[in-house]
């Protein structure tokens, strides 16, 4: 069953050339087009389903600074500010409001890595509130518990997944770029070395810079060209509920359960981590420098089926550009949701709220989570393909991430200051060697 996703009116002619080829319509591509549109920029966004029908609307729609990474947490800061002011500045609704997310816990070591996340916080500007046994339970009421302690970070929040890109893309369609569903990228064209087009299967754009923002088909596009991109994905299932008649948290999470308040009322309910591992020819490539990662994680994955495979997303075949390609064969990922975790969701989502018990399943998907060796995304230019940028590999923080991901990569484009420091995001560390430690978020 496909996630819930508001659809829009594309642009209906493709450009004969633009400054700027976006290969990839979720929220960092989407992002990354509405900015350098902005800025003059002439830019062409393509995308070979829907725009945000992949993770994009797959998520929880978590826009959170509370326990990322340090690496990350620049990037997470600076996206509120643009999520609020992508508001302000056009008639169009991500969902995107704070307010605020909140943690409980009954588990001592986590609640003292929340402390400890809490005081380096402090010294990035951020604020996020301890919560003692009593204030949790308080502010906990609704799930009838008695709590050690928990968390609450009062300037992070949500958008919704269903109508957050698609807002976006009526943005830059407004701005004057374009945007083009159901058009595939098959490829790149070279001149002296240097892109010069995008092939695509309504035809050719000319340009000089490429973004590669296609999730988890990234690394098998990049293959085409001999770009070594470790990436694997995991598949992740969540439900949504319709409104409980009692009145529950608006974000919350749990190591049982977490929730999510929609627009309309319902409420998503997922379980963090928890994900089916479905092997694929490109996994089993990686596999030697995702074992850290893997092996870190293990208790919540479990071995998948061969439903990644037939995808096709992470294949190792190559394409030629005069016929269709996987991804034509394959429009949206729409994998089949793990039943199991479906149905022992709902149940912990019943145990920590009887309000839930009341309600009914209105949608349930599933949907590959793309990731790095080290949880953290390349944002960076490919220098042994001049004009190339790869955006990919945001390992699950993609959606809270994404204006400030795509505001980068105009900054990069453009040659403005960067919104934040891109180091932690550069290619070579995955070509070096020199690739850090597993994000613990």
């Amino acid at each position: 069953m496909p996630a819930p996703l508001q659809r829009v009116q594309s642009s209906p002619t493709l450009p004969p050339a633009a400054d700027v080829v976006i290969i990839g319509g979720g929220v960092v591509g989407s992002f990354a087009a509405y900015y350098l549109a902005k800025r003059g920029v002439s830019v062409a966004l393509v995308e070979k389903g829907l725009v945000g029908a992949e993770q994009s609307s797959r998520n929880w729609g978590w826009c959170r600074q509370q326990n990322r990474d340090e690496r990350e947490l620049p990037l997470a800061t600076a996206s509120l500010d643009l999520w609020q002011r992508f508001g302000e500045d056009n008639a169009e609704d991500t969902g995107f409001r704070r307010c605020g997310l909140f943690y409980l816990s009954n588990d001592d070591a986590e609640l003292a890595r929340w402390s400890a996340w809490r005081d380096f916080a402090r010294g990035q500007g951020v604020t996020t509130h301890m919560l003692s046994g009593d204030e949790a339970s308080a502010r906990g009421s609704a799930t009838g518990q008695r709590w050690k302690g928990g968390v609450f970070s009062p300037s992070d929040g949500t958008a919704d997944p269903s109508r957050a890109v698609p807002a976006v893309a009526r943005a830059i369609m407004k701005t004057g770029g374009t945007v083009h569903e159901m058009c595939a990228a098959r490829g790149l064209e070279f001149e002296a070395g240097r892109i010069c087009g995008v092939v695509t299967e309504a035809g050719t754009i000319r340009t000089r810079t490429v973004v590669m923002a296609g999730g988890a088909w990234a690394s098998s596009f990049c293959r085409q060209y001999g770009i070594r991109f470790p990436q694997a994905s995991v598949r992740s299932s969540i439900l949504s509920v319709t409104a409980p008649a009692q009145a529950l948290p608006d974000a919350l999470h749990t190591a049982e359960v977490s929730i999510t308040r929609r627009l309309d009322g319902s409420y998503t309910l997922a379980i963090s981590g928890k994900a089916r591992v479905d092997p694929t020819p490109q996994q089993l490539r990686f596999a030697r420098e995702f074992v850290p990662m893997f092996a870190k994680r293990w208790a919540s994955l479990a071995p998948g089926n061969l439903t990644g495979w037939r995808a096709g997303h992470e294949t190792l075949a190559t394409w030629r550009l005069d016929r269709p390609t996987p991804m034509e064969a394959n429009r949206i990922l729409d994998p089949v949701p793990d039943q199991k975790q479906i149905d022992e969701t709902y149940l912990r989502a019943g145990r920590l709220f009887a309000a839930i018990r009341q309600t009914q399943v209105v949608a349930q998907w599933a949907g590959y989570i793309d990731s790095t060796p080290d949880g953290i995304p390349v944002i960076d230019a490919i220098a042994d393909r001049p004009g190339f940028i790869l955006a990919a590999g945001f390992s699950g923080h993609g959606f809270g991430i994404g204006p400030g991901a795509g505001h980068l990569i105009a900054d990069l484009i453009t040659g403005r200051t960067p919104l934040v420091d891109p180091k932690h995001y550069g290619f070579t560390r995955f070509t070096s060697g020199k690739a850090s430690r597993v994000s613990d978020f």
